[in-house]
């Protein structure tokens, strides 16, 4: 049997400050680890804004976009990770959208510019989101060569996840971040 050890990653913007909201994942170097697609997520429009406006998603999973404000909603998404338009509606519209391939989705309202949101879709069932102190705890990795991959709202449009390789052991692994971003909550 394959040993286990935990991974701590403390992420940071480049001027060493935390960053809360980074998506922390871990991928095998070789093969794929199973993953299974998650239920019951929403991303709801309230007070014209998408709660939460950062969706960690495994690959595969249906996302419903309810509505809860007293206006229609045109919820969108151009990116090539998934293309979707939900136009003009009120209410849950009936079918889900269903993220099929990893990668970010960036969503919008055709009609309320300032509403954004994300859809980060991971191919791995080892990620995290950094907590206020810019820090994730993926514990019980199973030993091997994994590629770390962290992405933040912050990033500019295209700019590629920061991504370097790490060796999981017997012994627990920590691991610091610097990214290219000004230190911005999303």
């Amino acid at each position: 049997m394959a040993r286990a050890a935990a991974v701590d990653v403390r992420v940071s913007d480049a001027t060493g400050r935390a960053l809360p909201h980074a998506v922390v994942m871990l991928e095998p170097v070789t093969g794929k680890l199973p993953v299974a697609p998650m239920t019951g997520v929403e991303i709801a429009q309230a007070k014209r804004q998408f709660t939460p406006q950062i969706t960690v998603i495994t690959v595969g999973t249906k996302v419903a976009f309810p509505n809860f404000d007293t206006v229609r909603h045109h919820v969108y998404s151009f990116s090539p990770a998934k293309h979707f338009e939900l136009k003009l509606y009120a209410g849950t519209p009936a079918m889900p959208v269903i993220f099929d391939k990893p990668g970010v989705a960036v969503i919008g309202c055709n009609i309320h510019d300032s509403m954004v949101g994300w859809v980060v879709v991971v191919d791995t069932p080892l990620y995290a989101v950094t907590a206020s102190a810019g820090r994730v705890h993926l514990p019980s990795v199973p030993s091997g060569q994994y590629r770390l991959k962290v992405w933040h709202a912050a990033m500019s449009s295209g700019q590629p996840q920061e991504t370097s390789t790490i060796d999981v052991a017997a012994t627990d692994v920590e691991q610091a971040v610097k990214l290219a971003v000004p230190g911005t909550e999303p």
